[in-house]
This record gives C-alpha cells, structure tokens and sequence, in this order.
C-alpha cells in the first residue's frame, strides 16, 4: 500500500527509534530471572517453631526457602540454638540467615552481646522490629529513637553489620504534624540506619513504595514481600494472592537498594502457616528480578 502523504522527518525519527528500541526491551525482557535466594520472616512460623524450632526449619528449606530471617533472640540464643549451633543447622538444610529482627530492649540493653552473637551466626543485618507505644508517643521520641538507632548503628558498623529500621503502619500517621517515618529517615545517618520497608504496612497506609525509593534512594536493601487480601478488612494474604503489585515495586529495586526478599505473614487466615508460605514461594518464584 502506498501512503497518500509524505512522513515528515520528525514522524520517521521517531518510528525510527521507535523500531530500535524493541529489540532492546525485549532483550532487557529476557535477561530477568527469576528470583533467587527467596528469604523467610520466621515470625511466620512463631508457633510452629515454638512447638518443634527444628522440624519446621527442615520444612522450610524443603519448601525451597534459602535465607531465613530469625525474630526472638534471647539469652544469646536463637530458638534455643547458640550463634554458632545455629548457622551450622542451618547451613546443614542449605539456609542462611543474612538478617535478623531485634526489639528496642535488645538495643537498650547488652546490644554489643547481640550484635557479637549476630555475626556469629552470619547475619549482614540486624533489624529493629518495632516500637513500643510507650516509646513512640511524640515527636521528639522519634527523635531520641534517632539517636539510639544512630549508636546502635555505629556498633553494627563495626561488626561488618548494617543496622536499620523495620515498618509497620503508625509510623505513617501524623504525629505532632508531622510522619515519623519522616522523622527517623532525617534523625538517622543513611549510612547507620538503613531501612527494611514492609510492603504490606506502607501500602495498607497510603505509601506509594515507589515514592519512598525516589525521595530516599539505597536506603532500603531489604523487604518484606506480604501482600493485601482483596477485600475491605485488607487482610493478609499470600504473595500473589492479593492487590499489591509487586513486580512493579521490584522493577525500581536498584533505585532502592534492594538486595534481600522476606515473605512474611503475620496471620494467615487459610489453611495452615506452612501451606501459606509454600503458595507465597511459588508466587515469588514468578517475579523478575
């Protein structure tokens, strides 16, 4: 078919580069892989692990799960394990645990015990899980929190460990006029203070994560990948189940930092603990990274 009209230079420029570029997209396409190395928030398991901390690790690594991120240190010890026992019954099942989740009285109180102890059994990150409503009722406690999570940062520093600050929602309502997730990105030094933003709690917010990584880029290198039910309570629900789009949030890992993946569950409301982490595998196994 000849055309009736003559295409001007600007129109065949832009067909032009237009018709370059799809080869490269879809070359870009093809090198996505699937992810590796899917991690596992344990608290998942809290009452599998309670009743039987070694059969259940068995059954996650069979589940195909490679890194696990431990919650509930205490005494120096990791679900009745010590450091070393530990990474050593793990790297028997072909698990690593490359982060771990502490609460404000492990920061408070015998911090360079643990952060010794966190080493040992091989962790890179050690996580604040949360923050007491006692402790988060204004905004100069974010700001004293800023300074704790700055000296306790300081002490992971020099262990070879990152220290950084696990999310849940009311960090993202207005306090004194102001968000307190604002505030502790502003009172803690990006080097000391990383962030691991649960994807679950910012979007069940408001947060667009997209947003966070363009205000605020390298300061997530970890996430929790936990999605949203479909229905108006919100709920939890396996990856891949729900409403949150994750492949998109992925696509800007390098503008975030993302080098580590945790599914976590907080309640699972289908079946058992053990079937919804085995779906939310499956699930993660899909996306591009």
């Amino acid at each position: 078919m000849i055309l009736s009209r003559k295409v001007s230079r600007n129109e065949f420029l832009k067909t032009s580069a237009l018709a370059l570029s799809l080869p490269l997209l879809s070359k870009i396409d093809a090198l996505a892989k699937p992810m590796k190395n899917v991690g596992l928030q344990l608290y998942t398991l809290r009452n599998e692990l309670a009743k039987d901390p070694d059969g259940t690790l068995k059954k996650v690594a069979e589940i195909g799960y490679k890194e696990v991120e431990t919650f509930g240190y205490a005494n120096g010890k990791f679900f009745g394990k010590t450091p070393g026992e530990f990474k050593s019954f793990l790297n028997g099942l072909g698990l690593s645990t490359p982060s771990g989740h502490y609460m404000p009285n492990n920061l408070k109180k015998d911090w360079n015990m643990a952060v010794d102890h966190a080493a040992e059994a091989g962790q890179k990150y050690m996580m604040c899980a949360f923050l007491f409503p006692q402790d988060r009722k204004t905004a100069d406690d974010y700001k004293k929190l800023g300074e704790l999570f700055n000296q306790s940062g300081e002490v992971c520093k020099k262990a070879g460990i990152q220290f950084g600050y696990h999310n849940h929602d009311f960090e993202f309502q207005q306090l004194d006029g102001q968000l307190p997730y604002d505030l502790l990105l502003k009172e803690t030094d990006a080097k000391l203070v990383k962030m691991e933003l649960d994807l679950y709690w910012a979007t069940y917010a408001g947060i667009n994560p997209l947003d966070l990584f363009a205000k605020n880029p390298g300061r997530f290198p970890l996430v929790h990948l936990k999605d949203m039910a479909k229905t108006e309570k919100r709920e939890f629900a396996e990856v891949g189940t729900g409403s949150i789009d994750f492949q998109r949030i992925l696509d800007a890992r390098k503008l975030a930092g993302i080098e580590h993946y945790f599914v976590e569950q907080d309640a699972v409301t289908k079946g058992t603990p053990l079937e919804a982490i085995a779906v939310s595998f499956q699930n993660v196994g899909k996306l591009k990274v």
